[in-house]
């Protein structure tokens, strides 16, 4: 008998999910003559049994198209939001696979998503997972589905912003998406020539900064333009709640102490997306007209970059392969320029983080770019 496959789409959405979607599809039907069933909005649609069917033509014309012909939820089922309640829904989601015989089940998302997958292998489900994700921060995988297309567009909205920034000499802040990696931020700060570069994984000194733009104003450069991970946070700020957890640690013990670092965890998440405080701080510093652009979800909308559409048809046949050689509980990544399969417990629920000593940060140094610190 032919080989049932189904798929989903999980967590937010970003360019490139579609062109997954289709990967997988034509490749099961067109490789191997395996059926494949689409769930609705997610694992959601997996507990509630939201189905949809992907044979015919449902697969054509949606290459170039943006978001997800499935629907997307953050519901994940070991965690979902019921009655009010959160509750685990994992049997429900298992029960249901195997009410339409899927022989493997693949998953398309984030970080969430990965530790998902793997609370399915662990129930004994035949899984695969495929990475998305704008700011490129999951493990295991040198790219993300979506992560090109995101640069691509914060990289031309800092280059529309430098004409606007020059004509009326203003510093200008470019908030980027980003909470806890900086890839993005960086990469499209140094494709688009900005001036100051700030992520999450290098605490800035708003002193730093402005001495960088004023610096340059006293150069006769009359405008400055500075892009900010949403994540990005003050040296004072980090160094604040490191203190406190320190405390914590040292004062508190069991539920106690967990308790306060939940609270921590949820402050210190609060803080995100300063870009607007940021501001009225260069300007209070620099004496400078200063205004912010938050690029916000526009980084998730509209159709994939090429190389977006290669990388989704790469990962999603990739994974049909894999499911026809019964070879699951993987992620398939990209990594030195070939696409491969890495175990879920390698990745599942850890970040890549910018490191230190990345050629990125090199580079921005070495053209004079200030990281803020």
């Amino acid at each position: 008998m032919a080989k049932r496959i189904g798929i989903l789409t999980a967590g937010s959405d970003c360019p490139g999910l579609n062109a997954a979607i289709r990967a997988v599809g034509k490749t099961a039907r067109n490789s191997y003559g395996m059926q494949i069933l689409g769930f609705q909005d997610g694992f959601q649609g997996l507990v509630q049994d939201r189905t949809v069917s992907l044979e015919g033509a449902s697969l054509s014309g949606i290459l170039a198209g943006g978001g997800t012909i499935l629907g997307t939820s953050r519901d994940q089922p070991h965690r979902m939001v019921e009655k009010g309640q959160v509750q685990d829904m994992l049997d429900t989601a298992v029960a249901n696979i195997k009410k339409h015989r899927l022989d493997a089940l693949v998953c398309i998302g984030g970080r969430e998503t990965q530790q998902s997958a793997l609370h399915l292998m662990q129930k004994g489900i035949n899984v695969i997972s495929l990475p998305k994700a704008i700011d490129n921060i999951i493990a295991g995988t040198d790219l993300t589905i979506g992560f090109s297309t995101a640069l691509d567009i914060a990289t031309e909205a800092i280059d529309r912003l430098h004409s606007t920034a020059y004509s009326n000499h203003r510093v200008i802040l470019v908030e980027i998406l980003g909470r806890e990696a900086g890839w993005l931020t960086l990469g499209a700060g140094i494709a688009g020539g900005a001036d100051v570069i700030a992520i999450p994984e290098i605490p800035y000194d708003a002193q730093k900064i402005a001495d960088a733009v004023l610096a340059r104003n006293h150069e006769g450069k009359k405008y400055s333009i500075i892009a900010v991970a949403e994540g990005a946070l003050a040296k004072e700020t980090v160094s604040f709640f490191e203190h406190s957890r320190k405390v914590n640690e040292s004062l508190r013990s069991g539920d106690e102490k967990e308790k306060v670092e939940e609270t921590l965890d949820q402050i210190e998440d609060r803080l995100t997306g300063n870009a607007i405080q940021l501001a009225y701080r260069i300007e209070h510093l620099t004496g400078l007209e200063t205004r912010v652009t938050i690029l916000g979800h526009l980084l998730r909308g509209g159709g994939p970059s090429s190389a977006d559409r290669i990388l989704a048809t790469q990962l999603g046949t990739a994974s049909v392969r894999l499911v026809n050689e019964g070879h699951f509980g993987v992620m398939v990544a990209s990594v030195s320029g070939s696409i491969q399969a890495v175990t879920l417990e390698k990745v599942a629920g850890l970040s890549k983080l910018v490191p230190a000593d990345h050629t990125w940060i090199d580079c921005a140094r070495r053209v004079g770019t200030s990281l803020g610190d």
